[in-house]
């Protein structure tokens, strides 16, 4: 099963991350589905027509994620999707919830703070 992810070198996100969201659009909508062998990072990197560090770096992130996991000389698969990336995203509020207080932020420019990073990232 190809992955049918192409990369344009004139869209204003970085090939790496236009890889890496491919792959993890993909693997969430359940088009790639869990245990899907992935190619090596070399044969993707030629098929794309990019350096094996691009590859390897959005691999990386979406091992980070939980989105894929790499089992040694065995290769790297689609992992199976649990609570990670909720549980991951709760810790990464509250240490934000944390750093604003400590700032001296009050309850609303902190939301306010928050609600402009998430429209800046989800409405591009």
């Amino acid at each position: 099963m190809p992955l049918q992810i192409t990369v344009d070198p004139d869209a204003a996100e970085p090939p790496f991350e236009q890889i890496r969201a491919g792959i993890a659009e993909r693997a969430c909508s359940g088009a790639l589905p869990v245990g899907h062998k992935l190619p090596t990072v070399r044969g993707f990197a030629e098929e794309l027509g990019l350096a094996a560090n691009t590859v390897a770096k959005a691999y990386r992130a979406l091992e980070t994620d939980g989105i894929i996991e790499t089992r040694g000389r065995h290769g790297t698969f689609i992992a199976a999707r649990g609570a990670a990336p909720e549980r991951e995203a709760a810790a990464a509020a509250a240490a934000f919830a944390q750093r604003a207080h400590r700032l001296g932020l009050d309850h609303d420019a902190a939301l306010a703070a928050a609600r402009d990073a998430l429209r800046a990232v989800y409405e591009r």
